[in-house]
């Protein structure tokens, strides 16, 4: 099998590199993006509309590029390597999957920048179980009423638009009876509460009140639901991957610079070794982010299912050697704010348990065999 890129990827791999290199090569300016009122740069945001990217996964004939998961992967580990604070993951990959597969006339406005989704579905008893919603939507004339509270939604802050999940009928765990919404953040009945999470990023406490949707709003039901998270799944395998392989290149530099017993600490046998490892298990998470990639859009959701699961489980055991090897290589300079080693492992250590934590991924590729 060819895993090589084609020219029109490499195209795009090394655009996507020069971007966040000249707007994340120093630091220091991802704190100041930090302190802008969304939490991230709105003149990025206009570049990424400007450059394409926002538009990257969406068809040609809804004004988007037609890309496909190979592509979200290589922007995706682009945005880990420079840990950016935009929210492409929240609102082009995870939201945009919704409108994409509904053909929702909210993609123009996506795609232009002008409108950011967010995905409104986990809730505070739901833990990793996918199907696990007591929000409500009662029928009301031609629409629908929407009652609930949303945790941990991904820049709900500052989202125009919510991809709400809410139960029309069955179980509480139960797939039947699931549906999901677009309405607008600023809509009646809908209040957020933002804050800033453990990565530097952003999220909202979502509550729906009462409020109203059209019968236009729908965009499908638990089976698209599982396949858009699939595939963000799998995009969060690449961004793991950029990070790590970042962080285990900044590790690398630091042997080679800090010295004691009158050398570079980076000549201990014992170190070399650990940074290996390092090295290996980058490898080993690149490999299975690609799987990941391939198997994204199966249409097969059990083996899709399984698929994306088994690379999470790699990516997350990674994503914990790789951090905690550079924290310890790093000693006591990795846990200061001003530098960059604690940052790429607290977004690693958030990328794990996001979805899923490896136990949970574990327990279906056991299921699944």
């Amino acid at each position: 099998m060819d895993f090589d890129l084609s020219g029109e990827q490499t195209l795009l791999q090394d655009s996507i590199g020069r971007l966040i290199a000249d707007h994340y090569g120093d630091f220091a300016r991802r704190a100041e993006y930090a302190r802008q009122p969304d939490g991230f740069s709105a003149e990025l945001w206009a570049k990424f509309a400007e450059l394409g990217l926002l538009g990257l996964p969406f068809a040609e004939a809804d004004g988007g590029s037609g890309g496909g998961a190979v592509e979200t992967m290589i922007v995706m580990e682009a945005l880990g390597r420079g840990l950016v604070l935009e929210p492409y993951f929240a609102s082009i990959v995870l939201g945009g999957g919704f409108i994409r597969t509904a053909g929702h006339p909210l993609i123009a406005r996506v795609i232009d920048g002008s409108a950011r989704l967010a995905l409104a579905h986990a809730e505070r008893q739901s833990r990793y179980h996918l199907h696990d919603v007591a929000a409500t939507a009662r029928p009301d004339g031609s629409g629908w009423v929407l009652d609930g509270e949303k945790s941990l939604v991904l820049h709900g802050d500052s989202a125009t638009h919510y991809i709400v999940s809410a139960r029309s009928g069955g179980g509480r765990r139960e797939a039947a009876g699931l549906m999901l919404f677009v309405i607008e953040a600023n809509s009646a009945g809908v209040s957020r509460r933002g804050y800033a999470t453990q990565d530097g990023l952003r999220a909202a406490e979502v509550s729906l009140q009462g409020a109203r949707v059209t019968g236009d709003a729908w965009l499908g039901s638990a089976a698209l639901l599982d396949a858009v998270i699939d595939t963000a799944i799998a995009a969060q395998c690449a961004e793991a991957v950029g990070a790590m392989a970042a962080l285990q290149a900044l590790t690398v530099d630091y042997l080679k610079q800090r010295r004691q017993f009158g050398a570079a600490i980076g000549s201990f046998q014992v170190l070399q070794h650990r940074a290996v490892d390092m090295l290996i298990a980058v490898e080993q998470a690149r490999s299975m982010a690609m799987y990941a990639a391939m198997m994204a859009n199966d249409p097969d959701p059990a083996a899709r299912r399984a698929a994306v699961a088994a690379a999470k489980v790699q990516v997350n055991r990674s994503s914990r050697l790789v951090g905690q090897e550079a924290i310890q290589l790093h000693g006591g300079i990795a846990m200061t704010m001003e530098y960059q080693a604690g940052h790429y492992f607290k977004r690693l250590a958030m990328i794990e348990t996001l979805f899923g934590d490896t136990e949970h991924h574990l327990a279906v590729v056991a299921a699944a065999l």
